[in-house]
């Protein structure tokens, strides 16, 4: 379990540090805020599902559900 969270950690630190950069590249070639935010918003709205569903699997795989116990 520990394993796992470490995990978890590292990869939300990934994705925050990934989003960070990708809002930069985006901005540095932008004329206006809308030639920024509709991008970012279109490239990183599925990549931050992705992540939150992977999340989501994994800490419920992890909950420990046991039957019979």
């Amino acid at each position: 379990m520990r394993l796992q969270t470490l995990a978890l950690t590292a990869a939300s630190l990934l994705l925050a540090v990934g989003t960070v950069l990708v809002f930069i590249a985006f901005d540095s070639h932008s004329h206006s805020t809308s030639d920024t935010i509709r991008p970012f918003i279109v490239t990183m709205v599925p990549i931050w599902a992705a992540f939150g569903l992977t999340v989501w699997v994994a800490v419920r795989a992890g909950s420990g559900r046991r039957d019979g116990d």
